[in-house]
């Protein structure tokens, strides 16, 4: 089945023990995660601020932050660029890295985190339970919590709003 049918279902976990890698809409950027971890435990994060509603196109933005050194990331054709984002919530700028042929947003790196990135996972066929959320206080009214998870009130490892059952 193609990944363009959106279904996650139609791929067990278990198929990523030895990896998983996505790719942009126009394929011309692929992305492999080498974590056999990946989904033995709840790993993504889902953030709310501004700055990621509006990369992601929706009410929040879903993401792992991993280390670099199990990311292998190919520019096909060349078209992986750069924004450099100055506006954000912390004051410290982020990278933000997005092709330039289909828009997709690839990942966002941090002097805040070095050694690690956070690769959007809208990339990929399968993406982990999230294990936190970051600026849960920017949440919608109308967005239901999610269960078992930590809720910071904005920066990860701030404020807890809510400690997840992990």
């Amino acid at each position: 089945m193609s990944q363009s049918s959106g279904d996650p279902n139609t791929y067990p976990s278990s198929s990523f023990a030895n990896g998983m890698t996505g790719t942009c809409l126009c394929k011309s950027i692929s992305v492999t995660i080498n974590d056999p971890d990946l989904f033995t435990k709840r790993r993504g994060h889902l953030c709310h601020c501004g700055n990621c509603r509006k990369i992601s196109g929706s009410f929040a933005s879903s993401n792992l932050i991993i280390d670099d050194a199990k990311v292998t990331i190919i520019d096909h054709q060349g078209t992986l660029k750069k924004y450099v984002d100055k506006d954000t919530g912390s004051g410290t700028p982020v990278d933000r890295y997005f092709c330039s042929t289909c828009s997709t947003p690839i990942k966002s790196t941090s002097p805040r985190g070095v050694g690690k990135l956070s690769l959007k996972m809208g990339l990929f066929p399968r993406i982990p339970a999230p294990e936190a959320e970051a600026f849960s206080a920017h949440r919608h009214e109308w967005e239901a919590g999610i269960q078992d998870i930590t809720s910071y009130k904005l920066g990860l490892g701030g404020e807890i709003l809510k400690q997840g059952q992990l």
